[in-house]
């Protein structure tokens, strides 16, 4: 990240915001440290925009296509694909981009994203009237249907006549799993769906899932590429997961692998399932066992590698936001964008780290139990504690207003009948941490919210909350404790102030993953 982690200026961060709000036109009292949370978030979701990114990655120069360092010759023998909640853009700026080139293409996309993106006035999204790329809807709710089997099925096909000269370009983004199912027979659909469903609620990781998800798919661990052969073969990828390895994103359609049935079969051992597996799975299962120490689905030819090129991340928003919180005049510090596993640990993480920064800048400092604490539990959510040490240097050294900056993709495991997200659920066990910790934490905010504008099944994309969050909702006649034991997280910020600390950006039109935010105050 091209910041510095400590505030390189200690001197008057709220002096330089009062003095922005007034530039903005708006008056300074009125701004607050929630608003400028959530005008990070927004920062950091315009920075991954498909069409920016796709159009600083992919160029055409005379006769070739230049793609992350490499390029290929183009003369009207390009045909693409996509499938995920920002491939719409991506497929949109790809077309403006390579022009006549393009002989045709098929796009699966999210159900309804034409009409809220033509509602919501972002027309830079949509294919034009005249566009060669037939786009199909599907995956209503996130989850694989039948008119997302059938987008599969097409894009196969597209796939399966091209020949030797032939440029295949494949646009991939977060949400591509559940628009391309082409599950192995004899597995149904709904077999691999419910199956989906029951890793989800047993509180399974991304890439879990997609180990599954590959194992019993056509199309997905490199099947998109093999059916291609022998053309070349070249992935755009926006990255919705940890690490940006480009064999898990959407299940890396585009990356040649052998198929990992033994690891598929650990993580259904792990959450209890292989008892239950459908015959059709355990012999999917069994026979690629069979098959896993020769070639497999792998093969080999004399086709050409695929080219694979991640033009966006979480790493890529979060820097984006910090560079605005810079600008802000507040200090900068990048935790981790790999923060994972289950939300009530990520929670205590945030609600520690808060402690220990406003510790920091009392006289006393921070307890000692605070930062072998954090060390303990830093690893179990993914933030190795070589990042914990140098943001907790910036923290004790600060004494300026802090931005500290995370992000990834936190689990929830689902035990009661509410609405809500990781996002909602995240900020309201981050609110409810803060003020019931023993140091005083007056002043500190915290947003957390889903780059693609969804969190669960609502219409928000996370929340924001702070040290007054519980007596707020506690004076209005709602209990927080309930909520979070039914996962009802979005029905609580929905009745709390008339909705006020919802975070509902609407459709983005991209996903990288989840954006933190914790604003701490400066030293008073």
């Amino acid at each position: 990240m091209a910041l510095s982690p400590l505030c390189l200026s200690r001197s008057g961060p709220l002096s330089l915001l009062r003095s922005l709000s007034r530039s903005q036109g708006v008056p300074a009292r009125a701004m607050s440290a929630a608003q400028w949370a959530r005008e990070l978030f927004g920062v950091a979701v315009k920075a991954v925009q498909p069409d920016s990114v796709l159009s600083s990655s992919l160029t055409l120069q005379g006769g070739r296509l230049l793609v992350g360092g490499q390029s290929f010759a183009i003369d009207h023998n390009l045909y693409l694909v996509g499938f995920g909640k920002a491939v719409l853009g991506m497929a949109a700026a790809a077309e403006r981009v390579v022009g006549g080139h393009l002989v045709r293409g098929v796009v699966s996309v999210p159900h309804g994203i034409q009409d809220a993106l033509r509602r919501e006035g972002r027309g830079e999204m949509l294919l034009s009237a005249d566009s060669r790329v037939r786009v199909m809807e599907g995956a209503m709710h996130n989850l694989p249907d039948s008119a997302a089997q059938q987008a599969a099925q097409d894009i196969q096909k597209l796939a399966s006549g091209l020949g030797e000269g032939d440029l295949l370009l494949a646009l991939v983004s977060g949400g591509g799993s559940a628009l391309l199912p082409a599950p192995t027979p004899p597995v149904s659909l709904q077999e691999k769906l419910t199956l989906t469903r029951a890793l989800a609620a047993q509180g399974a990781t991304i890439q879990e899932l997609n180990t599954v998800r590959t194992a019993l798919s056509e199309l997905k661990g490199g099947g998109l590429a093999r059916c291609a052969r022998p053309a070349q073969v070249v992935g755009l990828i926006l990255s919705d997961v940890i690490g940006d390895p480009v064999d898990l994103i959407a299940s890396g359609p585009t990356v040649p692998s052998l198929p990992r049935p033994r690891d598929a079969r650990a993580v259904l051992q792990r959450y209890g399932l292989e008892a239950s597996l459908p015959p059709s799975v355990q012999d999917v299962l069994s026979r690629l066992e069979g098959q896993e120490d020769s070639e497999g689905r792998d093969g080999t030819d004399r086709a050409p590698q695929p080219h694979n090129v991640v033009i966006g991340s979480n790493t890529l928003a979060l820097q984006a936001a910090g560079r605005r919180a810079q600008e802000l005049g507040l200090c900068p510090v990048l935790l981790s964008p790999g923060v994972c596993g289950d939300v009530g640990a990520v929670a205590r993480l945030y609600a520690l780290l808060a402690a220990f920064a406003c510790a920091a800048r009392s006289p006393g400092g921070p307890p000692a139990h605070l930062t072998p604490a954090l060390l303990e539990l830093g690893p179990q959510v993914g933030v190795e504690a070589w990042d914990l040490m140098r943001t907790l240097q910036a923290l004790d050294q600060s004494r300026g207003a802090v931005c500290l900056l995370a992000g990834g993709e936190p689990t929830v495991q689902l035990r009661g009948g509410g609405r809500g997200g990781r996002n909602q659920e995240l900020a309201l066990r981050v609110g409810l941490a803060l003020g019931r910790e023993e140091l005083p934490l007056q002043g500190v905010v915290f947003l957390s919210g889903g780059t693609d504008g969804q969190d669960g099944p609502t219409e928000a994309a996370g929340a924001v909350a702070d040290t007054a969050l519980e007596q707020e909702a506690r004076e209005q006649g709602l209990d927080p404790d309930t909520s979070l034991r039914e996962n009802d997280s979005f029905s609580f910020f929905q009745r709390l102030s008339a909705g006020r600390r919802l975070l509902c950006p609407g459709l983005t039109g991209t996903n990288v993953m989840d954006v933190h935010l914790l604003l701490l105050p400066p030293q008073p």
